[in-house]
């Protein structure tokens, strides 16, 4: 049997790069303005939620589990109004995916049940990899939200898939 720690790694680093993949299509839906675009001033762009995401990740994995610098400037994440392309937004949070992954992968049974201070929060690796993993569940969301609302389409994600299956009972 699969060790528990190994197994919930394996499965938070598969929904990251889940989530991953459903923003980068949401950005090659959209264009440069609309991915600057917010619906109102009390909501953000697709961009400053990207920017946001990878402040976050940053934060929480790279620096807390990988014992890195926190150099996290938070309010500008949600201010930027521009200053980055849709290519460099994709660069960005690859490269910030791939390195929280590294860092998750790395982790041992005592990464994961040490105790750290975050953002003022106290919790374990473990709470520290979960809080990411639906964190960035709940903005990949907004994003898809927003795509589907700016191009009024159905983005496939689920193409092929009988959503309507039942479950068997073994």
């Amino acid at each position: 049997m699969k060790n528990l720690g190994r197994e919930f790694i394996d499965q938070c680093v598969l929904r990251i790069n889940e989530y991953t993949d459903k923003v980068f299509s949401c950005l090659d839906e959209l264009d440069e303005e609309e991915i600057w675009r917010r619906p109102n001033e009390a909501s953000n762009s697709g961009g400053n939620i990207i920017l946001h995401l990878c402040g976050n990740i940053r934060q929480y994995i790279i620096s807390s589990l990988g014992r890195l610098p926190d150099n996290r400037e938070r309010d500008k994440e949600f201010s930027a109004k521009g200053g980055y392309t849709k290519s460099e937004l994709k660069r960005k949070l690859r490269t910030t995916v791939d390195d929280a992954i590294k860092t998750i992968e790395e982790s041992d049974e005592d990464i994961l049940t040490q105790i750290r201070s975050v953002q003022g929060f106290t919790m374990t690796g473990v709470g520290i990899i979960l809080h990411v993993t639906e964190h960035y569940s709940y903005h990949t969301g907004q994003i898809i939200f927003w795509t589907k609302f700016l191009k009024n389409k159905d983005l496939g994600f689920y193409v092929g898939f009988d959503l309507n299956r039942k479950n068997k009972n073994d």
